[in-house]
């Protein structure tokens, strides 16, 4: 599949790579290496980019656009996006090329190609390969993106497979890049604001224990996968975190690798609760979204009760 890809993406016409909004640095690390490596790439991101790949993108001068309707275009191709209800905007995904390394999502049946790997860390490494399949070396700077997409996706290897290490060395070495290079591309303390969403999020959470396993929800009105973070190191294995604005939800949950081992798939999980209140979920083992039209209340309250149903089988 990937070389079929590679061979449509190399005809002329122009691409419009779509990520899903709040693009992370993997995202915008994959379609900055796709850009680099084939003819007129625009990167699109009408739904903006999250905090980490806005510093990426400028370091290392990738542009993108939020107005895509003006874009001219042959194809469509989406990276890094679980399902199409990720995506701001309606699309027509019938002639879409859609590449991810999340949960396989039958949404994306439709696609003209779907290509998923969920044995990968990141949507990084499947890149990586795609540019192995049309015989390309990346630039320096795209390798240093996607070096640092795998690193930003894996959380710093902690929740790296074995190939991903593979991967991450092969790619070091197209270069001859040191691992510091990739490391500090982007180097960002915590804000104020980040901070301030973590306590409060401590301080409006509430757990229920299902066994020797807790699981913790809060409710806040940003910095979401943040907060989920901060939950799990004050000791709980599983942290489901949501916010509201207007008729419109955004939730991040997040498990332990401990949690993970035994069996443990958010992107599993949430994607069942995106299915049952017809909205879109979806995710790695560890770490997952949802974000749809609803009451955030409910829909945490829903996705507590998946969680503790599986913990009591564990």
């Amino acid at each position: 599949m990937l070389s079929s890809i590679a061979a449509e993406l190399s005809k002329d016409g122009g691409t419009l790579i779509l990520l899903h909004g709040n693009a992370d640095a993997d995202a915008v690390a994959s379609a900055f290496a796709v850009q680099q490596s084939f003819p007129e790439v625009t990167i699109g991101v009408p739904g903006g980019l999250d905090r980490v790949s806005k510093v990426l993108a400028q370091t290392l001068g990738i542009k993108t656009t939020e107005d895509v309707a003006r874009v001219t275009r042959k194809r469509l191709l989406i990276l890094d996006t679980s399902g199409p209800e990720q995506l701001n905007g309606d699309f027509d995904i019938s002639n879409a090329i859609v590449v991810d390394h999340h949960a396989k999502n039958a949404k994306w049946e439709h696609a003209w190609m779907y290509h998923c790997d969920d044995t990968k860390s990141s949507c990084s490494e499947i890149v990586f390969e795609l540019l192995k399949s049309a015989g390309k070396k990346p630039t320096k700077e795209s390798a240093l993106a996607l070096l640092f997409g795998i690193l930003t996706d894996s959380g710093y290897f902690k929740f790296a497979r074995p190939n991903t290490l593979v991967t991450f060395s092969e790619l070091m070495g197209t270069h001859k890049i040191q691992m510091d290079e990739a490391m500090s591309l982007v180097d960002l303390e915590t804000d104020i604001s980040e901070r301030i969403s973590q306590l409060k999020g401590a301080q409006r959470l509430k757990y229920w224990k299902a066994g020797e396993y807790i699981v913790a929800v809060s409710q806040g009105s940003a910095f979401e996968a943040s907060v989920c973070k901060a939950l799990l190191s004050l000791g709980a294995d599983i942290a489901f975190v949501g916010s509201q604005r207007g008729e419109q939800f955004r939730i991040s949950a997040r498990a332990t690798q401990a949690m993970v081992r035994k069996g443990i798939h958010l992107g599993n999980l949430l994607g069942g609760v995106g299915s049952e209140t017809t909205n879109g979920g979806g995710g790695h083992p560890g770490a997952a979204g949802l974000t749809g039209t609803g009451d955030v209340e409910a829909i945490l309250n829903i996705s507590l009760e998946s969680a503790l149903k599986l913990l009591r089988k564990m």
